[in-house]
């Protein structure tokens, strides 16, 4: 019998129209949008499905509507299929999807959840703007030839591995010339190097103070045990304990991304029937590089 568990995207993932038809097909998700808006105090719906684009990437605002379009898509999954969703045994997000799976696993409520990644983006956003950087992908190349490359990169500013997304595929952030130096030296060793269109250096230290500010926001915020197990983006293990999960979440904002490690880790234990909920489909595309072998199927609108 398969064993099922589902992934939720992280920014990065949104495009202009998403969310639309399955808010106009199920009224469970547009009162999620309504909700939303009483929170947020602005329209999140008409960004989302009209945008223009250039704001619905915004950081402060990519956040917020991610974490809503992919709760929106799973209130789709929730009535088309619910069987699916009963027999959902572990989760996870990517960076920001981590909000998404605590929300779904039952650990924060729906508005904790929002005005924490609503203070999230807004910090993060505040950080890259104090601190101009990046974050380039690096294609091609396996982790200890990626860790030499960020090593020699360097000498031309601070820089770190932020995401470890599957095989050949590792995401570096620092300061510009540092991400520019890692890119030429990438090519250098027979890789592909891509730039990111973010705000900044997202987990890396230079984010700080968005780790404090995070840390306010989630102060207030009423954490429980979840009822399925949730696996972490710093350590790539699950955890019980709302304390350890609030540190955690704030060590995440200055911490590198264990993507591959986390998906190994739910294939260890036996899960072969993924569900990626949301925008988009970048974690189905990072499951085929690291199992092609294992089922992935996207469930969203696009």
């Amino acid at each position: 019998m398969s064993r099922i568990a589902f992934l939720f995207p992280g920014q990065g993932a949104q495009h202009v129209g998403m969310g639309k038809t399955i808010v106009e097909k199920y009224p469970a998700a547009k009162e999620l949008f309504d909700r939303a808006a009483d929170i947020l105090q602005y329209d999140l719906a008409k960004l989302c499905f009209e945008g223009p684009s250039e704001e619905l990437d915004s950081t402060v605002i990519s956040q917020p509507a991610l974490f809503v379009t992919s709760l929106a898509a799973l209130e789709m999954l929730r009535a088309d299929s619910p069987d699916k969703v009963l027999a959902c045994e572990m989760t996870a997000g990517l960076s920001l999807g981590e909000y998404t799976a605590l929300v779904f696993a039952g650990a924060m409520s729906f508005e904790d959840g929002l005005r924490v990644v609503q203070r999230r983006g807004e910090a993060m956003q505040a950080a890259a703007d104090a601190n101009p950087s990046g974050m380039v992908s690096i294609l091609l190349l396996d982790r200890d030839k990626v860790a030499e490359i960020c090593e020699a990169a360097s000498s031309a500013g601070r820089i770190w591995i932020a995401n470890y997304l599957c095989p050949g595929n590792i995401v570096l952030s620092g300061e510009n010339s540092a991400c520019e130096r890692a890119a030429e030296l990438a090519e250098q060793e027979g890789g592909r190097a891509i730039p990111l269109a973010v705000a900044g250096a997202f987990h890396t230290e230079i984010m700080k103070p968005a780790d404090s500010k995070l840390s306010e926001a989630l102060a207030g915020v009423g954490l429980k045990k979840p009822e399925i197990p949730v696996i972490s983006n710093v350590d790539a293990k699950t955890h019980e304990d709302p304390d350890e999960i609030r540190e955690l979440l704030i060590r995440q904002v200055l911490s590198p991304v264990l993507w591959e490690d986390s998906i190994r880790a739910m294939l260890d234990a036996g899960f072969d029937e993924f569900y990626e909920i949301g925008p988009g489909k970048v974690l189905k595309g990072l499951m085929k590089r690291i199992d092609r072998k294992i089922s992935c199927e996207t469930v969203n609108d696009s």
